[in-house]
């Protein structure tokens, strides 16, 4: 029973860590000061110069490449959902295979199932996170597509296409975020299928990797000024 309960708080802070992170990056006010908050002010600024143009074919062909890269995600999240179906699927194939290492590390059938299904999940909610955000980018090409020309450019009418269009492209940006930190939580996950103490380990790794990439990093540091 000891070691369930070990797993047991191995999985909850996995999941507080996650959910800790994700309302300090998007709802507080350190989390306005993270790389994909100063990006942010960047798509206003593009949507704003795009205002300015009448030929957009570029600012087209900008938004094409954000959309084939949201549909690759989406994409490799069902692959990665098959994956863990067939590794729920070769439960007793897997035991074996880690009853014969020098350490025992064989879990119960019923925990490794449990695992199993847990990763299953965090993918599906990672496929739901891109797919959202590829229709939301395909919205925001839509209203690319009926921006005002450049001589309307001073009207009101201009400049709430303005902000609706940055606030929609704001929620595509932050749902693909969401998916990417999946992602990373994902690759922490993985060390539950070691150990639950593997699990407290490669969450904190997680965490340090992308809060020094949202706050620490060169691209951040280099979109400061």
């Amino acid at each position: 029973m000891t070691g369930y309960w070990v797993d047991i708080l191995a999985v909850g802070f996995f999941a507080l860590e996650w959910l800790v992170y994700a309302i300090t990056l998007e709802h507080t006010a350190y989390g306005r000061d993270s790389l994909s908050a100063r990006m942010h002010v960047y798509r206003e600024i593009w949507v704003r110069n795009l205002l300015n143009r009448d030929a957009r074919m570029v600012d087209m062909q900008i938004m094409a490449s954000l959309q084939n890269g949201t549909a690759f995600f989406a994409s490799t999240s069902l692959i990665a959902i098959g994956g863990a179906l067939a590794l729920l699927r070769a439960t007793s194939d897997a035991l074996a295979v880690l009853g014969a290492l020098p350490v025992n590390l064989t879990p119960s059938p019923a925990l490794w199932e449990i695992k199993c299904i847990g990763l299953i999940l965090i993918f599906i909610y990672t496929f739901f996170k891109f797919a959202w955000a590829y229709r939301l980018f395909n919205y925001v090409a839509i209203l690319f597509g009926a921006m005002p020309p450049a001589g309307q450019r001073d009207t009101p009418e201009a400049e709430a296409h303005v902000i609706r269009t940055t606030r929609l492209f704001e929620t595509a940006g932050r749902h693909f975020n969401r998916g990417q930190r999946a992602f990373f939580f994902a690759l922490g996950y993985l060390g539950w299928f070691v150990s639950p103490w593997v699990l407290f380990a490669t969450t904190a790794a997680v965490v340090i990797v992308i809060w020094r990439r949202q706050f620490a990093s060169n691209a951040w540091q280099a979109m400061g000024s």
